[in-house]
């Protein structure tokens, strides 16, 4: 008798359109990753809507893949980002708006510890 899988969804590799063509200009990685990820993201909870695990296992699970980490980090990059490309380091506005994205990501991660 044939065992039939348990698991939900299985992503063997994702190829980005970089990868594809081999070519890269400014801007092109976020063009391209940024939906890549959210497509990931609505994959995994269509799975969710689909399979029979109850909420406890899927909040562990996302939290063993360390999902809220690398969403969390993706704000850190924009804030440093954000630092660096500042002209005055201590313009409010671009303080205002490192400090927001450096927040978000703080928010991201609080969020998991109270799942």
């Amino acid at each position: 008798m044939e065992q039939q899988s348990t698991s939900l969804a299985r992503i063997g590799t994702i190829e980005t359109g970089i990868e594809r063509t081999g070519t890269t200009c400014v801007g092109e990685d976020l063009a391209v990753l940024a939906p890549a990820s959210a497509a990931a993201l609505n994959l995994l909870a269509d799975a969710v809507r689909r399979g029979g695990a109850d909420h406890d296992d899927i909040v562990q699970a996302l939290k063993a893949a360390g999902v809220h980490e690398a969403f969390a980090g993706v704000f850190d990059a924009a804030s440093e980002r954000v630092m660096d490309a500042a002209d005055d380091p201590y313009d409010f506005d671009v303080r205002l708006h490192a400090d927001n994205l450096a927040g978000a990501a703080g928010d991201v991660r609080r969020a998991f510890q109270w799942l």
